[in-house]
């Protein structure tokens, strides 16, 4: 972050470009270096701010309920001191702040925070991802990512207050999982373990093959410095991973998050991939990564033993890409099947260095709709959903439709495009035509 601070951004992107060419080209465009802000026009009963979520990064539509959930960190300096994914490494700051679960509905539009069961201690929030429990279908489980700073991290900050000089450099963040599970229709969500492993580095989203097998994206490689700046202005740094993480059973052997945990690293080898996201199949495996703006749709092999993805479609896109969403249109019809891939973003993201630590910073996003083209197979359309320039949302880093029954729209296809942001105060809901 230094460096950026020290000879501004735009110096620094023109150094690499001489050096680096097409691919930081790209990067100056994507990072929105020479864009304005917009603000697409929405009338005033069409765009609603639903209370109660503050700074939630990621959010799911879960169709068989029929809600939507998120994780929020309900704390409104924290992100700004310690939030690893920003490189906020301030660990003192943490203390007991405890973010949460919450529930949306669609219909009301009115979120519910949750009451844990069984949790206690710091819960940093970040990516979540939503599994219906293969044994209730009246219940899901969450595994949510949480940032903890590393306990030895925080006994030298002691020993240093005391003038106690220490030998050995240890990380600032242990990060880990958790897992709970929640009843439809309950007002509290269920502890049921943490899930802690050392290729869990920089956790930015998970995403469930099923209750006990998991994916996670580790976005970027250095945890902070010049080169974790490298990673996000240089495309052909494709240092980050995803690793596929076992558990044999959730309730079992729980009193340690190391306990029965395997993870394998995953053959991928993308710039800063970011969110996760389930397609249209069950094996079909959305993966952004975020500053190249790059939509990569894949399949994951049966090799249970050494999974692989396999990708068969690459959507290039005009601003960063935070976590991908699929939306399934529940009133598709022959004529007139609306599904397709939400994805949104910062449309400055270059700026995201100066603004992250001010909280009345402005951080100005871009949503996409994007669907198969009608000309070769490898073509897509790409819509763009809504457009904001931080005034009705300060960042965004998820967005997910929920179908509205046409018939109350007069026949039109519309949708509520619900959008939250890792900075945003709180998550928006906008009606907008498909």
């Amino acid at each position: 972050m230094a460096v950026l601070k020290s000879i501004g951004p735009t110096i620094l992107v023109a150094f690499l470009a001489s050096f680096y060419g097409p691919a930081i080209h790209r990067s100056i465009k994507v990072l929105g270096f020479l864009r304005e802000p917009a603000n697409t026009a929405v009338d005033d009963s069409n765009i609603v701010t639903i209370e109660n979520t503050m700074h939630c990064e990621d959010l799911h539509y879960h169709q068989l309920s029929n809600q939507l959930f998120t994780a929020c960190e309900d704390h409104e300096t924290l992100r700004f001191s310690w939030f690893p994914p920003l490189a906020h490494l301030n660990a003192s700051a943490v203390g007991t702040s405890q973010g949460s679960i919450h529930v949306i509905n669609p219909q009301t539009l009115k979120s519910q925070k949750l009451k844990f069961e069984n949790f206690s201690g710091p819960f940093v929030t970040h990516g979540i991802d939503v599994v219906t429990d293969p044994e209730n279908p009246k219940a899901v489980y969450i595994y949510a990512i949480n940032h903890l700073p590393n306990p030895e991290y925080l006994e030298q900050l002691q020993e240093k207050e005391a003038g106690i000089k220490s030998k050995i450099e240890v990380a600032k963040s242990r990060p880990q999982l958790e897992v709970f599970h929640y009843v439809h229709g309950s007002a509290t969500i269920q502890y049921i373990r943490s899930i802690r492993h050392p290729l869990i580095q920089t956790p930015n989203d998970v995403l469930g093959l099923s209750t006990t097998t998991l994916l996670v994206t580790n976005d970027h490689y250095y945890k902070d410095g010049h080169l974790r700046i490298l990673e996000d202005l240089y495309s052909g740094a494709k240092w980050s991973s995803i690793i596929c993480i076992r558990i044999p059973d959730l309730y079992t052997q729980t009193e340690k998050a190391e306990l029965n945990v395997t993870a394998s690293l995953l053959n991928t080898k993308l710039h800063n991939n970011n969110g996760l996201g389930h397609g249209r199949f069950n094996d079909e495996i959305l993966i952004n990564s975020a500053t190249s703006g790059i939509l990569h749709i894949g399949k994951l092999s049966d090799n249970k033993t050494s999974p692989r993805i396999k990708f068969f479609g690459n959507v290039a896109l005009e601003a960063v890409a935070d976590n991908p969403s699929y939306f399934l249109d529940p009133y598709a019809t022959n004529d007139n099947d609306a599904s397709g891939f939400v994805v949104t973003g910062l449309s400055k993201g270059a700026n995201l260095i100066s603004t992250s630590r001010n909280p009345s910073g402005k951080d100005p996003s871009m949503t996409w709709f994007v669907r198969p083209g009608s000309g070769p197979a490898s073509s897509w359309e790409k819509k763009l959903l809504f457009e904001d320039d931080s005034s009705r949302i300060r960042s965004s880093s998820t967005a997910v439709l929920v179908g509205i029954n046409p018939k109350t729209e007069g026949g039109k296809k519309k949708a509520w495009l619900f959008i939250t942001g890792f900075l945003s105060r709180n998550i928006i809901a906008v009606k907008v035509d498909l």
